[in-house]
């Protein structure tokens, strides 16, 4: 029997953030403060100029993200974050590509 207990409080969001955030060095401040938080998943940039992360952990770090998503690095002008919570995904690492 697998052990759930580790997971079973994890959450996972997708989030599409809009504004000039490609070309900013958006995706990879965010894998960093991804990582910070303990954070697993992927930001990838959209065909659109936006930018979708997938963000799986604690809730109250995938949060913090989250929050931080709204501010993105000093060269982004975030215009709006839209989130989904999705069902739980135990995934390894944080992507960029």
């Amino acid at each position: 029997m697998p052990d759930t207990a580790s997971t079973e409080h994890h959450i996972c969001v997708r989030c599409t953030v809009a504004g000039q955030v490609q070309g900013v060095f958006f995706r990879a401040s965010a894998r960093e403060e991804a990582l910070r938080l303990g954070i697993t998943g992927y930001a990838h940039n959209r065909p659109d100029g936006s930018v979708e992360v997938l963000a799986c952990g604690e809730p109250e770090a995938v949060n913090a993200l989250r929050e931080w998503l709204r501010r993105g690095p000093p060269q982004a002008e975030v215009t709006g974050v839209a989130c989904e919570t999705l069902a739980y995904q135990p995934l390894s690492g944080f992507s960029t590509g």
